[in-house]
């Protein structure tokens, strides 16, 4: 009899895993009572990039002087973009649809939640289904944190998962939060047109990024007029007709049309009977879980936003896909598993910014020996063909092997030129394996093998 999978949360990590284990054999059902695909990935992350997309190309318009184009204007239609981010989740949705369809996984529209520790109940439309299963896969994801002090009302004030796209294009825009989702914010509605004011409650954006990588992001807000509130940590929020004001610790406030929250996510284990089924969460609301991603009941694996790991599609893609590999048996010994710390990662802002492995900071504190090397796009002709040499590649490395430990790219196709190192990161690559890689002229890429060399 085959393996009976029952996986409630129809993201990255949940698909994943039903395909993955569907083609091993087993029996799946996936649970899933929102949007198939993952609210988070096609509510969130899929529009938020063509937002950006489109942004990037009113840019490039404005900027055709600077490739020996005659002056050319482009006007922003909002009502289009809207039907554009809509068309491009249908297409998605109906893809992962499709194929989970296609390796007969069994698809049931409802809430899930755990009855017992092989029972899961699901309402439905139709009524209360009980599952039985051999393994049990939560994927639940999570939502925006929303703090005491924001009285979110979903049109002045507003979350993240209000955002793309919201009800009306600011025309100036609060942004609270320093963090990757934050400066995407920042970037994309200056890029669309609106006015910008960004509070930062440290003295860098992006502090849990080499400050190197901050400054050269904040350079370029600031060079687009940009304003930047920082060491204000936000306190309050009022609404007045059609103004918001939002009040800091230190006395500043900031006024707009509009303001936004992107000051981080809250795990959806609520409701999902963890207590039942005896499965442990932490004090924030994480399931606790192993290297296997298994829970403290080990036929209940738990991936994605839920597992409290790195918060990426594709970390809880591959999560996904390593669950039903153990699950199924795939791995009785010595096997790979997931380094968290070796997950590359992009922030779509303008210039882009990628990093995988070891930081140059993070290096330094720990009195680690490392070797930096740096070089500039300006120093690259497909930058300069393309008139965008913003940007720089560090790579860091071994300075006794060569072993390539880790690196960052701001630049125009950071989050491309970024699977390069992070497949030298992963692979143990030596630096003088980049630098004797035949790569394409010209083209970005030549500075990966300058910066290794």
């Amino acid at each position: 009899m085959a393996k009976r999978f029952v996986i409630i949360g129809g993201g990255p990590a949940g698909n994943q895993a039903a395909t993955h284990a569907a083609r091993l054999g087993a029996e799946v059902t996936l649970v899933e009572k929102d949007i198939v695909g993952g609210a988070a990935h096609l509510w969130d992350c899929i529009p938020s990039k063509a937002m950006i997309a489109t942004g990037g190309a009113l840019r490039l318009i404005n900027e055709a002087p600077g490739m020996g184009l005659t002056q050319v204007s482009a006007a922003l239609d909002f009502d289009a973009l809207k039907e554009r981010i809509g068309s491009i989740e249908a297409r998605l949705q109906a893809s992962v649809t499709e194929l989970l369809e296609s390796q007969g996984v069994r698809l049931l529209r409802g809430r899930g939640r755990l009855a017992s520790p092989h029972e899961v109940l699901v309402d439905t439309d139709e009524g209360a289904q009980h599952l039985e299963a051999d393994v049990i896969v939560l994927s639940t994801g999570s939502r925006p944190r929303i703090p005491d002090w924001a009285a979110v009302d979903h049109h002045r004030v507003l979350t993240t998962r209000d955002a793309y796209p919201p009800p009306e294009l600011p025309d100036h825009l609060v942004v609270i939060g320093a963090g990757v989702t934050g400066v995407e914010f920042v970037h994309m509605f200056a890029s669309l047109g609106s006015e910008v004011t960004f509070i930062v409650s440290r003295q860098q954006v992006l502090p849990q990024k080499d400050p190197e990588v901050a400054a050269a992001l904040e350079a370029d807000f600031l060079a687009r007029g940009v304003r930047l509130l920082k060491g204000a940590r936000a306190v309050g929020v009022e609404v007045a007709g059609e103004s918001v004001t939002v009040r800091c610790d230190d006395g500043r406030s900031a006024s707009g049309s509009h303001a936004i929250l992107a000051i981080g996510s809250i795990p959806n284990s609520e409701g999902l009977g963890l207590d039942a089924a005896g499965v442990k969460v932490d004090r924030s609301g994480y399931v606790v879980v192993n290297h296997n991603c298994q829970s403290t009941v080990p036929h209940i694996y738990v991936a994605g936003d839920l597992s409290g790991k790195l918060p990426l599609s594709s970390v809880a893609a591959m999560q996904g896909r390593k669950i039903a590999e153990h699950a199924m048996g795939l791995h009785v010994g010595p096997h790979r598993h997931l380094d968290y710390e070796k997950a590359a990662s992009a922030i779509f802002t303008e210039p882009e910014i990628a990093d995988v492995g070891l930081a140059e900071a993070d290096a330094f504190a720990e009195g680690r020996k490392i070797r930096v090397t740096k070089v500039p796009f300006s120093a690259n002709a497909k930058a300069l063909i393309d008139n965008d040499p913003r940007g720089f590649v560090k790579i860091v490395s071994d300075p006794a092997t060569g072993v390539v430990l880790g690196g960052s790219i701001v630049g125009r196709h950071a989050a491309e030129l970024i699977s390069v190192i992070a497949l030298a990161v992963n692979a143990g690559l030596r630096v003088t394996d980049i630098v004797e890689s035949l790569l394409v002229h010209p083209a970005l890429a030549e500075a990966l093998s300058d910066a290794a060399e």
